[in-house]
């Protein structure tokens, strides 16, 4: 009775042995990329798929796709429409980051004294532009695998594989190159050299001590202060006043309860993706941070006044923009979690460019009265 038993099952055994590699086939994908549950890739724009063939119950043999991811080449993306390679390049260049970079740069050249040249206002624009794209293509090519551990950052253009490596950097490069030219040529050179630098300085030295000290964020808050100096620059031929640096130091504090409540968000991230950021190593620190200079922009809208960017006026409004953002920042202090953070966070982005519009709009105020003044005396008494 045990023999034929046993050798039935023999039979089932090896029946399982032929029929499990088949059965593994469609988890199989050839290449480099394997999609497994384990390892699954991020999306890519594009999938092919190959046959695989599976023996059905009544011995027929059927077939079933299977997934192979491709990178991406930039005549591939053209052959799907322009508009597929734009969003790409677009999401390279972190297109809201770089727009907000260059508003803060106009906002330093509509506040910075001298007259408004149109075609100087134009090049200032085109060539931060470029700048801030370069110096993002070149922080993502860097960090392409870290930015493959990250939920927030796996679906970024060279993470998810939809441009080759190559592309990217010549992309970045070019774009480094004929914006810091531009800025030379059309603007001044103290534009070009401060737009170069802060190229420097973001996909350089910050990128390469994130993963090595939490002063990476103090470097950062330097490169996100530098485009409103490039707008004072271009305005006033290269000049960098007072109120050029009072207006860099308000950028520079604003990044830290901005980039910190972010940070205590993301924090499972940046650690899993070996990030030293002050959220994962010092969260105590990292609130505390955020409030001391969320505090500090009020002393810094009184410096504004001070050298005379802005009237009086601007000082009171200013105190309850800065007032709000001081206040999430003191609650986020008390008890950082994640709700609190969130509302530091959106705080700060509402909180920056209501400032900008008062220091502009009090700017024109005074430069208005300043001109009535100026008719008054010379006026035929």
């Amino acid at each position: 009775m045990h023999a034929p038993l046993s050798f039935a099952r023999l039979l089932q055994h090896r029946a399982r042995r032929k029929a499990l590699p088949l059965l593994l086939q469609p988890l199989r994908a050839p290449g480099r990329w394997m999609c497994t549950a384990q390892n699954k890739p991020a999306p890519s724009p594009q999938i092919t798929s190959t046959p695989a063939s599976l023996p059905s119950s009544d011995g027929t043999r059927v077939e079933h796709p299977r997934q192979r991811w491709k990178i991406q080449t930039s005549a591939q993306l053209l052959g799907r429409g322009s508009g597929a390679l734009a969003r790409v390049y677009s999401d390279l260049s972190k297109d809201k980051l770089t727009g907000f970079v260059v508003l803060t740069a106009m906002a330093g050249y509509a506040v910075a004294p001298g007259a408004t040249q149109v075609a100087t206002l134009l090049w200032t624009g085109v060539g931060t532009t470029l700048c801030a794209a370069s110096a993002n293509t070149l922080n993502q090519w860097i960090e392409v695998p870290y930015d493959a551990q990250m939920s927030r950052t796996r679906n970024r253009p060279l993470a998810r594989h939809a441009l080759a490596p190559h592309h990217a950097l010549g992309f970045g490069v070019t774009a480094g190159v004929v914006g810091t030219a531009a800025l030379w040529v059309f603007v001044n050179p103290v534009a070009a050299m401060l737009g170069a630098a802060n190229i420097a300085l973001y996909a350089g030295a910050y990128t390469a001590m994130k993963r090595l000290t939490i002063a990476n964020t103090w470097v950062g808050s330097l490169v996100g202060a530098v485009p409103p100096l490039i707008g004072w620059a271009a305005a006033t031929g290269g000049t960098l006043g007072p109120g050029a640096w009072v207006l860099g130091a308000m950028m520079f504090a604003w990044q830290f309860p901005h980039f910190n409540s972010l940070a205590y968000t993301l924090r499972a991230d940046y650690s899993k993706a070996g990030y030293r950021m002050m959220s994962v190593t010092h969260p105590r620190l990292n609130a505390r941070v955020a409030l001391r200079y969320a505090v500090l922009m009020f002393p810094l809208s009184a410096a504004l006044v001070a050298t005379g960017t802005a009237d009086a006026w601007f000082l009171a409004d200013s105190s309850v923009v800065n007032g709000l953002m001081a206040y999430c920042a003191y609650e986020f202090w008390r008890h950082p979690d994640p709700r609190r953070s969130r509302r530091l966070f959106f705080s700060s982005l509402v909180h920056l460019p209501v400032l900008m519009i008062l220091v502009m709009v009090h700017k024109a105020l005074q430069d208005r009265r300043r001109r009535i003044e100026l008719l008054a005396q010379t006026a035929p008494a």
